[in-house]
């Protein structure tokens, strides 16, 4: 900045230090979490899973190199083997077999058969083969639709269930004539089950009103006289008591 031009009365000047005007952000004032690490994580980041290398086991911690016990060739370098060429004895490997490419007589096209050609329908009087034997599709017999009778049926509702067994001869009246069920034995069905009801009416004595029986008071019970409540009454005065309430009574009757 120049130091010669004059703002006013302000002269403009470096500042001793950081200003706000400086930045475009807030500035240090506002610390942002890290990418890396898995504590205090930014939480706007992907964040990789996180492996420990763990404990070292107590069998590490002891020193289990090979030492100097293997002693490498010092025709090995680091760019490879160095030395002399070798040669062996062995004797020569056979050749690979060249690939011969098929003529025009190698091929036997009338050996296509039904993929190249077509060819009529075959029919074979043979037995069925052994593959057919584990087919098992269903037949239109292997349908069966669910009972119409009985009581479990889940879509119809049943009807009562009756059973028609023969009567055991074992205890019944073949045996003894005497457990035959008389005129009396049979229970006279209410004619009101299969017919209309008639109305019915009981006889029973009559109940007793509900009603306050406590006593009420007549017209002699009642006072007028001696209602002051709505009408002037002259002033009273009483003498006290006349006899002290401590002194004997006067007895007049003389033995």
């Amino acid at each position: 900045m120049s130091s010669g031009m004059w703002v006013g009365p302000w002269k403009p000047h470096r500042p001793r230090g950081p200003i706000a005007a400086f930045y475009s952000s807030p500035g240090p004032k506002y610390g942002l979490r890290g990418s890396t690490g898995y504590e205090l994580h930014d939480a706007t980041r992907f964040r990789s899973p996180s492996y420990s290398f763990g404990v070292p086991h107590a069998r590490l911690t002891v020193d289990s190199s090979p030492g100097p016990a293997y002693l490498v060739p010092s025709l090995l370098t680091r760019r490879g083997r160095d030395g002399a060429p070798a040669y062996s004895l062995y004797g020569r490997p056979k050749d690979l077999k060249p690939f011969q490419t098929p003529g025009p007589g190698y091929y036997a096209p009338e050996n296509s058969g039904k993929s190249a050609f077509t060819a009529a329908p075959a029919f074979s009087i043979a037995s069925r083969t052994r593959g057919f034997r584990t087919d098992h599709s269903p037949g239109p017999a292997a349908y069966i639709l669910p009972s119409v009778l009985g009581p479990n049926i889940v879509i119809k509702s049943s009807s009562a269930n009756f059973s028609l067994s023969g009567r055991s001869k074992t205890g019944s009246f073949h045996e003894d004539f005497q457990k035959t069920p008389g005129p009396g034995a049979y229970r006279v069905t209410d004619t009101s089950v299969y017919k209309q009801k008639p109305p019915q009416f009981s006889m029973i004595g009559r109940n007793q009103l509900p009603g306050d029986s406590t006593r009420k008071p007549g017209p002699g019970s009642h006072s007028p006289e001696k209602v002051v409540v709505n009408r002037n009454v002259a002033p009273a005065f009483s003498f006290g008591i006349r006899h002290s309430e401590y002194l004997a009574p006067i007895i007049m009757d003389a033995v």
